[in-house]
């Protein structure tokens, strides 16, 4: 880290530093400053110091310079693909009748999300890419952190949701479009973003209220609350804690919710009597189960882990599975052994 930035910014507060009394005191041709001159280039050295206090310095992937072209064409194709197979999705299903259904309701807001997600971290690492010192201002960083806490907490939820859709389907079929009715999905969906939108709050607000007095290089490709933490020379304690306990609360809860809901998933299925129908009834919720150990997993290698294992730079390359191949992967999961969503993509072909 030391070595992008810490050497130009020491040289260039040594730079105003070492100076100063000099130039407040006499001008280039040596006569004597006045006070309001001096106290005017005081103000300024004092803005400029402050202005440089409020930035950061997002590394990014720095150790592969010479792949930084290569590594831009394909992160922009992750991106551009992430975003039209989401976006798909979303409108094959609100063109089709045939879909309006609880799950397909639930993986259009996955969708959404998935899209929310790529928006809010790819664009910009694809900014930085070109950029000799790739800055963001501590606000535009805690803003990046809001949102992308907002849709993490929220596909935790949701993935949860559709957990209990597809067990009401299975288990409880005859009942189904009664309980999972389109006033309780359209409730289900609402409260996974109030809830969402709540839970990042807290984190956002204590990362504001740290002090950043040492080194300003975010050893990311984004604002990650990790390094942001890392980062603070003031106590970290209060928000330590409160990232525990609510990455508890948002990450096990929902993960309970999906484990109590498989186990009588499987319990069903098994009370099938035929082959095929066994094949079947799994076959309708085999694409979720995958999203979930996909998500799930790459986030638990990223936040689940010892600290004596924990690196930064392992971090940066475990966080893409989230942030980008996730996204980039769902609707492949969902629509390539899906037959209604095949027909429904023939039928808009057709119409075309």
């Amino acid at each position: 880290m030391g070595s992008i930035t810490g050497a130009p910014w020491r040289r260039a507060r040594a730079g105003w530093n070492t100076p100063l009394c000099l130039h407040m005191n006499t001008d280039t041709d040596g006569s004597e400053k006045t006070p309001d001159q001096s106290d005017s280039i005081e103000e300024q050295m004092e803005g400029e110091n402050e202005t440089e206090a409020n930035m950061f310095v997002i590394v990014g992937f720095v150790g592969v310079q010479q792949l930084q072209t290569s590594l831009f064409v394909i992160f922009l194709m992750i991106y551009l693909i992430s975003l039209l197979g989401n976006f798909l999705i979303i409108a094959i299903v609100y063109l089709n009748t045939h879909l309006h259904t609880p799950m397909y309701f639930f993986l259009t807001n996955l969708s959404f999300i998935d899209m929310s997600n790529t928006t809010i971290i790819l664009p910009q690492m694809l900014a930085h890419f070109f950029k000799v010192k790739p800055l963001i201002s501590l606000t535009e960083c805690l803003v990046q952190v809001y949102f992308f806490l907002v849709v993490v907490s929220t596909e935790l939820i949701l993935l949860a949701v559709m957990a209990y859709d597809r067990y009401v389907a299975i288990c409880n079929p005859l009942r189904y479009m009664t309980i999972m009715s389109k006033v309780v999905c359209i409730r289900l969906a609402v409260g996974t973003w109030i809830v969402g939108l709540m839970d990042s709050i807290p984190h956002t607000l204590l990362l504001s209220g740290l002090s950043y007095c040492s080194s300003h290089t975010i050893n990311h490709f984004f604002c990650d609350v990790t390094a942001l933490v890392q980062l603070s020379c003031s106590s970290t304690g209060m928000i330590d804690t409160t990232n525990y306990i609510l990455g508890s609360v948002m990450g096990l809860l929902p993960f309970l919710l999906v484990i109590i809901s498989y186990v009588n998933i499987l319990m069903a299925i098994l009370k099938i009597h035929s082959t095929q129908g066994r094949l079947k009834a799994f076959s309708t919720c085999s694409s979720h189960l995958t999203v979930v150990i996909l998500f799930y997993g790459s986030l638990s290698s990223v936040y689940v882990r010892p600290t004596s294992t924990f690196s930064m730079n392992d971090n940066k390359l475990l966080s893409l599975s989230y942030t980008a191949i996730t996204p980039l992967c769902n609707p492949f999961i969902y629509t390539l052994r899906n037959k209604d969503f095949k027909n429904a993509l023939r039928k808009a072909k057709t119409i075309m």
